[in-house]
């Protein structure tokens, strides 16, 4: 539209013009005896003024013919942009019996920081004690992730063995504590089912996404308590034979370094792979995290997408200050 606009404006202008001149030719009067006017100097300077106006308005003429022109030749920029998509599929199975508590924060904290500098990485979210809950599937909605984390830091981040059970200021954290953790204690034999949790893990992950990195970080104490349907070696050969690499985090002071249930939770995730860390300081967590996603960091190219942008911009205003010029210098002309 505004290509016809400036156009026809120009037309106008042009048609104007040569229709003055053509009225002035018939109304040309001569006059003898006015020879001597190319010689004074006012009148020699009106008619150089005349003339420059003319040429003027020939090029404002001129250059609103090239704006429009090039305007209606639609300019365009075009860009082509790769995308890298993050391919990493990382589901923290965390273990919320009281020991493990502490611990649970941290690495919840952690991720919860990390996960502004994901981009394309799936996460989701398995809470175990006797019996598992997913608390988010594998997604990258991370305003959701986010979401779900914050509310485990502040569900975990507070002892339930400190609460106050007699009621009082404890309440809400008790009530917290206990809406988080719901589900995780269903099998009423057992306790801290180590096998089972990690099974539940593993099958936290799509079928066919062979392109996507897989880990699972394992964050227990490896104390169980009951009869699990899956002992720990038997839910890490399940998590292998899934293309899965297990990482484990050891939730117990330094001093049970050596115990039969700490040697077996090494010697299990050390078999398959995977990193293995005490965490004795909760702080170091960070480090921890840090280790696994360097490691699982794999990018593919995603498709090129050319992206065409219009960019008449310029060429509009060069269009409208021809436009602008002449009808100016028409103005001028005139008087």
């Amino acid at each position: 539209m505004a290509v016809v606009v400036a156009v026809a404006v120009v037309g106008a202008v042009a048609w104007w013009l040569a229709r003055r001149r053509r009225v002035r030719e018939r109304d040309v009067l001569w006059v003898a005896n006015t020879g001597y006017l190319a010689t004074v100097p006012a009148f020699v300077s009106w008619v150089r003024r005349y003339r420059a106006l003319q040429g003027l308005a020939a090029v404002s003429l001129l250059t609103a013919v090239v704006g429009a022109g090039a305007v209606a030749a639609r300019p365009v920029e075009t860009d082509v942009v790769v995308d890298r998509l993050g391919t990493r599929d990382i589901v923290l199975c965390l273990d919320v019996s009281g020991s493990m508590i502490e611990y649970d924060g941290a690495v919840l904290r952690v991720f919860s920081e990390l996960v502004d500098s994901f981009e394309g990485e799936r996460i989701a979210l398995s809470i175990f004690n006797s019996s598992s809950r997913t608390v988010f599937p594998l997604t990258d909605d991370y305003a959701l992730v986010q979401e779900e984390l914050q509310a485990g830091v502040e569900a975990l981040d507070e002892d339930p063995a400190d609460f106050d059970y007699t009621g009082g200021s404890d309440d809400a954290d008790i009530l917290v504590f206990t809406t988080f953790t719901a589900g995780t204690t269903a099998n009423l034999a057992g306790a801290s089912l180590i096998g089972d949790g990690l099974a539940s893990c593993a099958l936290q992950f799509d079928e066919g996404a062979a392109d996507r990195s897989r880990s699972i970080i394992l964050a227990t104490d490896n104390y169980v308590s009951g009869e699990p349907i899956y002992t720990l070696p038997q839910a890490a050969d399940l998590v292998s034979s899934r293309g899965i690499t297990l990482h484990g985090v050891f939730g117990g002071s330094a001093r049970y370094e050596g115990t039969p249930e700490e040697t077996e939770y090494r010697q299990v995730v050390e078999a398959g792979g995977g990193l293995y860390f005490l965490a004795d300081d909760p702080a170091a967590v960070q480090g921890i995290v840090d280790d696994v996603v360097a490691q699982q960091a794999v990018e593919l190219d995603a498709t090129p997408e050319v992206i065409v942008t219009d960019t008449p911009t310029a060429w509009f205003l060069v269009t409208v200050a021809g436009v602008g010029l002449l009808l100016v210098v028409a103005w001028r002309v005139r008087q």
